[in-house]
């Protein structure tokens, strides 16, 4: 992996650049639309790639190795080759899902023992055996197995909890270099900051994991539940003391003020859900504010979703007729949603970064954060 920086913001600390994989250049500031279990919820691949102009998808080790499993995904040739998407990839290690699954697992110096909530069966994972898992998955980025501290968190608590991850990510990096990719490709291992939401923890966690000089760093732990406040500050406070000439991916954000924000701090990448799952319910992101396509008063309003779209749908469908396949419990509904807020996702980022490159960033993200987090 390459990654090259191509511009900075002149009162701010934006920055464009390219990041370059076996399987495609990314442009970044980017968002990754994240695929679970291998797809993107109701979204197609002919979609993402012509619709919503996704250069990289995220998928989520926890989930692939439940189902399908590894076995399948290896028989496949990878996880690219199994859902049929040939550009870049990135899993997560599971360390999200120790977070999230609180009443299932067991966290020890060994690794977490967990339930699996699709049919109870029990599992390990080790920073080891994560290292192999997304091996064989076959992502172009892979992640460190940590362990994400929820928010509120004692500081004791999210003192060893760091100091876990710093040991798991040893153990990690030594399995990586001592293992192989499978499948003719180059794979990255990217670290993760870890810290809560404490100034010192997070200072002492950039530093660690800075100088293991892997090609990329990613900073998780953050969008639990913290004040944005909170994760700004701990955004600039990392990106202060990660290498410049690396890309670093900040993990499950976010609402459309969070990225830009990010980016304003130094953030190069993103993931988040929230894109697909809140389509899915009826809230759309565009260009000229916020929209719940559920309320009345979009009935018999027939002006198209978003004219100013990249997605075609968006310019072609009425509100009025998303409205009323909302109202019908139409799936269609929530696929023409998705598409839209992950079109907005990424004219979001690539806007972004054509401003950054023209040194208009700074004014642009004053404007802008206005109206797009106006509720219409």
């Amino acid at each position: 992996m390459e990654f090259k920086l191509q511009g900075k913001d002149k009162f701010s600390k934006a920055r464009a650049g390219t990041l370059k994989t076996d399987h495609g250049e990314i442009e970044t500031p980017i968002f990754m639309p994240v695929g679970t279990i291998g797809s993107v919820k109701a979204i197609h691949f002919k979609e993402l790639e012509e619709e919503i102009n996704a250069q990289i998808i995220l998928g989520n080790t926890y989930h692939l190795f439940l189902k399908p499993g590894l076995d399948i995904l290896e028989k496949a040739g990878g996880l690219h080759k199994f859902i049929g998407w040939n550009k870049p990839m990135l899993t997560d290690s599971g360390g999200y899902q120790v977070y999230s699954l609180s009443g299932r697992r067991k966290i020890k110096e060994e690794g977490v023992k967990f339930q699996s909530h699709i049919d109870g069966s029990r599992h390990l994972f080790t920073p080891e055996n994560v290292m192999d898992t997304q091996r064989r998955i076959g992502a172009d980025i892979i992640m460190a197995f940590d362990e994400c501290t929820p928010y509120p968190c004692e500081k004791n608590y999210a003192r060893n909890s760091m100091h876990m991850t710093h040991r798991w990510l040893e153990r990690c990096i030594k399995r990586f270099d001592e293992t192989e990719p499978l499948y003719g490709y180059n794979q990255t291992l990217f670290p993760i900051v870890q810290g809560s939401t404490y100034v010192d923890l997070r200072k002492q966690s950039a530093e660690y994991i800075a100088g293991t000089n892997q090609k990329g760093n990613a900073i998780g732990g953050l969008s639990v539940g913290e004040p944005a406040e909170e994760m700004y500050a701990m955004t600039e406070v990392v990106c202060e003391i990660l290498p410049e000439d690396k890309p670093r991916y900040l993990m499950g954000v976010g609402t459309p003020a969070n990225i830009l924000e990010n980016i304003a701090l130094g953030i190069d990448m993103f993931d988040c859900v929230m894109p697909t799952r809140n389509g899915r319910n009826g809230m759309l992101f565009t260009k000229q504010g916020i929209i719940n396509i559920k309320n009345k008063k979009w009935e018999d309003d027939f002006s198209v979703i978003d004219e100013f779209s990249d997605a075609h749908v968006c310019r072609f469908h009425t509100k009025a007729y998303l409205r009323h396949l909302f109202a019908s419990k139409e799936r269609l509904g929530g696929q023409i949603a998705s598409i839209n807020n992950l079109s907005f996702y990424m004219w979001l980022v690539k806007e972004a970064r054509k401003q950054i490159i023209a040194g208009t960033f700074y004014e642009w993200k004053k404007i802008t954060l206005k109206t797009i987090t106006q509720r219409l």
